[in-house]
C-alpha cells in the first residue's frame, strides 16, 4: 500500500504576530518554568518531549541550545533509547526527569506513582515543581509548533 498523503510544511500562520499576547505570556511562562533547574536538564527533557510530539521547530532549537549547554553529541543521540543507554551516560536525576516528561507528554495514561516518587526522591519539592512546569511548558509549545506547522529555521 502507497501512501499518497502528502506532508505540507507550509506555515498555517505566524503565531507570534497573530497573537501577541499569547505569545509573551508562553515566552513568560517558559522562562519561569526553567528558573532553577540544570539548564543541561532542561535541553534534555525539551529534546526528548520534542521527539514525542514530532515537533521538528523545537526539536531542531533544542538540539541546537542543548550542543551550545555543552551536551555531547552522544548523550543527544541517544535520547529516544534513554532507557538503553550504557550505564553513566545518564545519570539518576536526568533518567527520572526523563521518565517524568515522557509521562506527562503522554498523559493519556496518567503519570505512574512509581515514575513521580523517583523524580520525587531526586528532585527537592521545589526542583520538582519546576520541573513539572517545564514538561507542561514544552509540551504547550510542541502543540502550539506543530498546529502551525512551524517549521526548523522559521524566525
Amino acid at each position: 500500500m502507497t501512501n499518497t498523503t502528502t506532508h505540507r510544511t507550509t506555515a498555517r500562520l505566524d503565531f507570534a504576530r497573530t497573537a501577541p499576547k499569547v505569545f509573551r505570556a508562553m515566552i513568560a511562562l517558559d522562562a519561569a518554568a526553567r528558573a532553577g533547574l540544570d539548564p543541561a536538564l532542561v535541553e534534555l527533557v525539551q529534546v526528548r518531549s520534542s521527539q514525542l510530539n514530532g515537533c521538528a521547530y523545537c526539536l531542531d532549537m533544542h538540539v541546537k541550545d542543548a550542543r551550545k549547554a555543552g551536551e555531547s553529541d552522544e548523550r543527544i543521540y541517544l535520547l529516544p533509547v534513554w532507557r538503553e543507554a550504557p550505564e553513566g551516560v545518564y545519570d539518576e536525576r536526568e533518567r527520572a526527569a526523563l521518565a517524568l516528561a515522557e509521562q506527562i507528554t503522554r498523559i493519556g495514561d496518567g503519570v505512574s506513582d512509581a515514575v513521580y516518587e523517583r523524580a520525587a526522591e531526586l528532585f527537592p519539592e521545589p526542583e520538582l515543581a519546576q520541573l513539572v512546569s517545564l514538561c507542561f511548558t514544552v509540551n504547550a509549545w510542541n502543540r502550539i509548533n506543530v498546529a502551525t506547522r512551524k517549521t526548523p529555521g522559521a524566525p
